[in-house]
């Protein structure tokens, strides 16, 4: 299998503080993979580090991308090497249309029909967002902006999509919605690294899983596997 993203002995680290302490990771190509972790792990850190996006601090080990190291590379680039993420919080453009989003997503495009196209694929995966694609999406609710955060970094036709917690603070109707279509994306060949503090529907989504508690990597493995874990159903699984 290839390997898409390679992270070998990263370390961040605020002053004395370390939030990320020395971890392995690996995403197949065409890999669902999922880290999964309470708050405070270092998840959002680690996903800062792979993008660029991390504020001053000391920063070591190996971020590779399709075998080429991501260090130099700035955070703005990312999106025309294939690479995009949904961060936490979504990120949308507030005072921008639901379709100047999109429109923002394919920015490095200049396939003017195909990007039209692309528009109307992802309004027939979130028909709520084609109801009120004139709307401004400051007006959205949070599950529909998480939608459009999703839908606008599918825009660049990403060969890998980093997903940071993309159902929190969703209702549950909608935590379900969004993980159906973090499926249905999975399967028209995305890869995906996922973090989630909803473990039990992030290992159910997944190929495989790490954990992640205090700044390191404690499990990982098939993620069918570990959703029967013990150790993993009585830590974040509540069983």
């Amino acid at each position: 299998m290839d390997t898409i993203l390679k992270i070998q002995g990263l370390k961040v680290a605020y002053g004395g503080i370390k939030a990320v302490k020395g971890i392995d990771l690996e995403v197949g190509k065409g890999e669902l993979v999922t880290l999964i972790g309470a708050n405070g792990a270092g998840k959002t850190t680690t996903l800062k580090a792979i993008t660029g996006t991390l504020p001053p601090c000391s920063l070591e080990g190996i971020i590779a991308y399709k075998g080429e190291s991501l260090k130099t590379t700035k955070s703005f680039e990312m999106v025309q090497r294939k690479l995009a993420m949904v961060p936490e919080g979504r990120g949308v453009f507030t005072r921008m249309t639901i379709e100047e989003n999109l429109l923002m997503g394919a920015y490095t495009r200049n396939d003017k029909a195909a990007i039209a196209q692309d528009i109307e694929k992802w309004f027939t995966v979130f028909p709520r967002l084609k109801e009120r694609a004139s709307q401004l999406a400051g007006t959205l609710s949070g599950g529909e902006q998480q939608m459009l955060a999703m839908a606008r970094a599918l825009m660049s036709h990403p060969e890998l999509l980093l997903l940071d917690e993309p159902s929190m603070g969703l209702s549950p109707i909608m935590v379900e919605k969004i993980f159906e279509v973090i499926r249905d994306v999975h399967k028209q060949g995305i890869t995906i690294l996922l973090v989630e503090q909803n473990a039990k529907l992030s290992l159910q989504a997944a190929d495989r899983g790490y954990v992640m508690d205090s700044g390191a990597i404690i499990m990982s493995g098939n993620a069918d596997d570990m959703l029967h874990d013990p150790r993993v159903k009585a830590a974040y699984l509540g069983e």
